[in-house]
């Protein structure tokens, strides 16, 4: 496809691609003017981001000029060239709290010794001058040297990720690293769990020549409030499941593929729950 033809596709999208990315942009929207982010601030990361993306995308190996990336995104050259000199390289760090608690309770959810003959992880008592190798601070050690214990539980109790039991012992509140407070926490993870949710949809919609990657959900309307608590709780019991078990096997292989040169992949598995009032959606509620 000439240079040309590529910007012409990008000027005049099938309306099936502006349809579906109008939608995925409503729940956006809503969270931006929650924040007070309005127009002007979105339309200047949407520009340096089309930048950034258009320069990762060269051209049969070659590097991208200003040009090549001002013809696919149909942004001034001026502006490109401006942009790429702003472009940060790398991702953007998550909050050392995810950092560091998400592998904590990965080994917690994962490892045998630290769960119950249900597969439930084990409340833990706090110091290991009592709880020995089966105690938070020992878990702690374990993955980090560098962050006190008391540090990270302390951390923990302010994110509603554990709580202290009456016998005094640390109890993990969640099967994977999700907090219940904590703004950063939350909006780190809103960033790369939907990045990648996307991601897998992209590749299922540009690389048709791969096999797919998982990407499924169920819908069903005309359902009761009291039906759809009913469909969360149950949803929840599954995901607990499901997760714990895809944990202790990703941990599994990435301690296999620890000496291993290739072992430069990383993968997400994710689920969600969503609910909502259709005549609130449609404005037709009384």
């Amino acid at each position: 496809m000439s240079d040309q033809g590529v910007a012409q596709a990008i000027v005049t999208p099938p309306r099936s691609v502006t349809a579906a990315v109008k939608r995925l942009l409503r729940p956006l929207v809503k969270l931006l003017l929650n924040y007070s982010v309005q127009y002007p601030a979105l339309a200047n990361l949407l520009k340096l981001t089309y930048v950034e993306v258009a320069t990762a995308m060269p051209v049969d190996g070659k590097d991208q000029t200003d040009s090549r990336v001002s013809l696919l995104t149909g942004i001034h050259r001026m502006d490109v060239k401006r942009l790429r000199n702003e472009i940060v390289s790398g991702h953007d760090e998550p909050p050392l709290s995810v950092s560091i608690g998400a592998q904590i309770v990965a080994r917690w959810t994962a490892y045998p010794e630290y769960l119950d003959n249900k597969g439930r992880p084990l409340p833990l008592h706090r110091l290991a001058s009592t709880g020995g190798a089966m105690s938070f601070e020992s878990l702690v050690r374990s993955v980090t040297k560098d962050i006190r214990p008391r540090a990270v539980l302390d951390e923990w109790l302010r994110l509603g990720v554990a709580q202290i039991d009456e016998l005094g012992r640390v109890m993990l509140l969640t099967d994977a690293f999700i907090p219940s407070h904590g703004l950063d926490e939350k909006l780190f993870y809103l960033g790369k769990n939907v990045h990648d949710h996307i991601g897998a949809c992209t590749h299922n919609l540009t690389r048709l020549n791969e096999p797919p990657l998982l990407e499924r959900s169920v819908y069903y309307d005309r359902l009761s409030k009291d039906s759809t608590l009913i469909l969360s709780a149950y949803a929840r019991q599954l995901s607990s499941q499901v997760m714990q078990a895809f944990s202790q096997k990703a941990m599994e292989l990435q301690e296999r593929d620890h000496q291993n040169a290739q072992a430069h992949y990383r993968v997400t598995y994710g689920q969600y729950y969503f609910q909502a009032d259709e005549q609130e959606e449609l404005g037709t509620k009384p």
